[in-house]
């Protein structure tokens, strides 16, 4: 069964930086699309970003756009978020999932992201 494992959350100022990956483990993801989302206190998830792993096609929420980049590293099956110029409105809980084509499934444990002076 494939699984997804987040990490690298934490507190950071606005303007800071923080990376965050999503290692995969149980199954190859050539034929998957590895997604972020994220959800505040009080609000509801919603997407942030996501790569094709086979090809390496991206897509972006437009309130991340040219702020956060999402990439792949093939060897060590693990996708990753370089989150630049972070605001406070970015504090969530950041999720990765994984896409075969319908729904969004096998969901991380998540990892917390607090943007804050």
């Amino acid at each position: 069964q494939l699984q997804l494992v987040e990490s690298g959350g934490g507190l950071v100022q606005p303007g800071g930086s923080l990376r965050l990956s999503c290692a995969a483990s149980g199954f190859t993801l050539d034929l998957y699309t590895i997604g972020w989302f994220r959800q505040a206190p009080g609000k509801e998830r919603e997407f942030v970003a996501a790569i094709r792993w086979s090809g390496g096609s991206t897509s972006y929420a437009d309130s991340v756009k040219g702020r956060f980049t999402i990439s792949r590293d093939n060897a060590k099956n693990t996708v990753y978020l370089q989150m630049n110029s972070l605001k406070p409105e970015d504090t969530a809980v950041y999720y990765c999932a994984a896409n075969l084509g319908g729904n969004w499934s096998n969901w991380g444990q998540g990892t917390q992201v607090t943007v804050s002076s």
